[in-house]
């Protein structure tokens, strides 16, 4: 062979090597990065040429899909999506996914691998692909009387109830919110409707009962109580405090009132103290108990947990937060769930939870159940315990004191007959001139059985700043006690 001859061959040679290298390399190492591209428009076109997995509550899809025209064969739809929405999220073609559509996005969509045998089996059969399912631990009728409560109201707000004995989260509604078929697709309509919800300032995209967090006023006393009595600061909850009314604050002119007039709060107890919501009695409690007790108890109960904390399960929850450095003022206000003190409508629920669970905080989580599409169990949830919170003396004296309260104290609005409930109410100053601006509303509360378990626990939170309402009339008791009540009583008719 001659020399120009081998040249030319060697060169071919080295421009097919290149060649395969690099068809080797975009096939195997950036196979990932170029399918998950969102500018791959290939692969949208694939993720919906059939019908998605549906997203169940109750037995009952809550999601569906529907032939479309166009390259995107099949579109979401949902049933009753304003409702569902903080469960459900949305999948849509322009927008991609939220919540439970995209935690659980491969599954739904069918590309989990987990599905791959299934999948592959639809190939060879000629049967239609499809997703697999997920199922929530959503209960439908205490869903609806969340949701109806909240809209009854026309109030921006969030519910969350939960079973305490397992975590098993039986409501998670939001309001206002927003029906995800309105931009399922990928219109120029449904990318206006997206824009307009997502520019409108009483924010209905917004989940506020995971990613919102608020001052939880009145209703972090429960927690001032429980860490008073796990560190014994207090052991006697009928002793008298000492606290005197107004109380003033440490290193400070201020003084503090009590909202409830004429109520025995001067020197009271603390079962007095929770039952008028005495702020003076949590205000003391607090500052004896020390920011360091008081935030290590806090944080057992899930504040200043990571935003992405495995804790949270299948859920995505905004960091509740109970502050590092406080001084002595910040520390005493805190005792009352004011000052830099922030929880999520979910991080209420899991104190009110616990401590109805005898101290045991079980893992919050959405979903029982993952199925193929072919009926078959992926995944199942097992029940797991976060933390003892606190010990079953402790969390048994704070029943006392919130059973006392609704039956004869300010949560009355929360009592069912027959039934033993515990509540507490809450008015949460904010602002940065609180005086100007309307107190949150919040209520929490948990019913028992015959046999002293607590099949459901609720966190209530109203934001009644937009409300035709009377700022006299704003009290956690009045509008989130019977919020509380109605799926309290849905979970237990079931």
């Amino acid at each position: 062979m001659n020399r120009p001859l081998r040249r030319t061959a060697v060169f071919c040679g080295v421009l097919m090597l290149a060649l395969l290298v690099r068809a080797t390399w975009v096939q195997f190492v950036q196979a990932d990065k170029l399918a998950n591209d969102p500018h791959n428009r290939r692969v949208k076109i694939e993720a919906f040429s059939y019908p998605r997995g549906n997203i169940i509550v109750g037995g009952r899809p809550v999601t569906g899909s529907v032939a479309t025209s166009g390259d995107f064969k099949y579109k979401r739809t949902y049933k009753d999506g304003p409702m569902y929405a903080p469960v459900t999220g949305f999948a849509s073609q322009a927008m991609g996914t939220s919540f439970l559509e995209g935690t659980y996005n491969k599954v739904l969509s069918g590309k989990d691998d987990k599905l791959a045998l299934k999948q592959a089996k639809s190939v060879l059969t000629g049967e239609k692909p499809r997703g697999g399912d997920v199922l929530t631990t959503i209960d439908p009728k205490a869903q609806k009387a969340a949701y109806k409560g909240l809209t009854d109201l026309d109030a921006k707000g969030a519910v969350v109830a939960l079973d305490p004995r397992n975590g098993r989260v039986l409501a998670l509604a939001s309001t206002p919110s927003y029906d995800p078929s309105q931009f399922a697709g990928i219109s120029t309509d449904e990318g206006k409707k997206f824009k307009a919800l997502d520019d409108d300032k009483s924010k209905p995209l917004s989940n506020r009962a995971l990613r919102e967090t608020y001052a939880p006023g009145s209703t972090f006393k429960i927690l001032t109580a429980a860490a008073a009595l796990e560190h014994g600061v207090i052991s006697d909850i009928n002793a008298p405090t000492g606290a005197p009314t107004p109380y003033p604050l440490p290193l400070s002119t201020v003084k503090v009132g009590n909202d409830v007039k004429g109520a025995p709060c001067d020197k009271a107890s603390l079962k007095t103290g929770m039952q008028y919501s005495c702020n003076n009695v949590f205000l003391d409690t607090a500052l004896k108990v020390g920011k360091d007790k008081m935030r290590e108890t806090a944080e057992k109960f899930g504040f200043n947990s990571d935003v992405y904390d495995k804790d949270f399960g299948d859920m995505l929850a905004s960091k509740s937060l109970y502050p590092r450095k406080l001084d002595k003022p910040a520390t005493a206000m805190t005792g009352m769930g004011q000052g830099s003190l922030t929880s999520t409508p979910m991080q209420m629920a899991m104190v009110t939870a616990a401590l109805a669970n005898d101290g045991k905080l079980m893992m919050p989580h959405l979903v029982d159940e993952v199925r193929g599409p072919d009926l078959s169990t992926i995944e199942k949830f097992e029940p797991k315990m976060k933390s003892q919170a606190v010990s079953a003396d402790t969390a048994k004296k704070v029943q006392e004191m919130m059973e006392y309260t609704a039956s004869d104290g300010t949560a009355d609005k929360a009592k069912i007959p027959g039934v033993t409930v515990g509540g507490k109410t809450g008015t949460a100053q904010h602002g940065v001139n609180v005086n100007d601006e309307r107190p949150y509303a919040w209520f929490v509360s948990y019913a028992k059985q015959s046999d002293g378990s607590s099949p459901v626990a609720v966190a209530v939170f109203v934001d009644p700043k937009d409300m035709d309402i009377q700022r006299s009339e704003i009290a956690g008791g009045k509008l989130g006690g019977p919020i509380a009540k109605s799926v309290m009583e849905a979970v237990l008719k079931k």
